[in-house]
């Protein structure tokens, strides 16, 4: 007898607006298949419902259980969520290292394409790996706001680059006036960085 598979979804109140996460039931096993965040053109249910008409809004104890650790998440708490019910399996290899790589980055710090990219083997790769996070199906349960420009630029961000910002500064992130990235805890450093040192060169 042939498994149906059921994609639904639940969504989750933010500052930022809806997320929505998009789940699919095949069997016995349920799977997060993509996380969908609000962007300044269009809220994250539309953006969804765009993508994938067929979902329907559902529940389930991985939705549930995601969607209160989403909401401690925007609330400011130090919440690391486990990947063993994400669908990574759909992601090229290349992407699933890069997004692997961007999860171990911890809360506080933040690393640069490059550095991502050098981390992986394959130095001057950046713009390969910046790719491989503008399509991460995983936002916030991948924190691929963690990953800047060499120059303590932001770069770009689903959810669009104020969203972007407000997340490193709840994650103890500084700016400088002109808006680039004071990092004093770099993720796959070259050297060493020493405590309080400034915007990455």
């Amino acid at each position: 007898m042939m498994m149906t598979s059921a994609l639904c979804y639940s969504t989750v109140p933010s500052p930022f607006g809806e997320v929505a996460i998009l789940w699919v039931q095949h069997g016995g096993l349920t799977m997060v298949d993509r996380v969908v965040l609000p962007s300044p053109a269009a809220g994250a249910r539309a953006r969804l419902l765009i993508a994938v008409p067929q979902a329907r809004p559902g529940t389930s104890p991985l939705a549930s259980r995601i969607v209160e650790q989403m909401i401690a998440f925007f609330a400011g708490k130090p919440v690391r969520f486990a990947l063993d019910d994400v669908a990574l399996h759909q992601c090229s290899d290349f992407q699933r290292r890069v997004l692997l790589a961007e999860y171990a980055i911890p809360r506080g710090s933040v690393s640069t394409y490059g550095l991502i990219a050098r981390h992986l083997g394959v130095p001057g790769a950046a713009r390969a790996v910046g790719s491989a996070l503008a399509h991460n199906p995983f936002p916030i349960l991948i924190p691929c706001h963690r990953a800047i420009g060499s120059d303590g630029a932001l770069g770009g961000y689903q959810g669009g680059i104020v969203m972007k910002r407000r997340l490193l500064e709840m994650e103890g992130i500084s700016f400088t006036h002109a808006g680039r990235v004071v990092a004093p805890r770099i993720h796959y450093p070259i050297r060493p960085v020493a405590p309080g040192q400034g915007v990455l060169q």
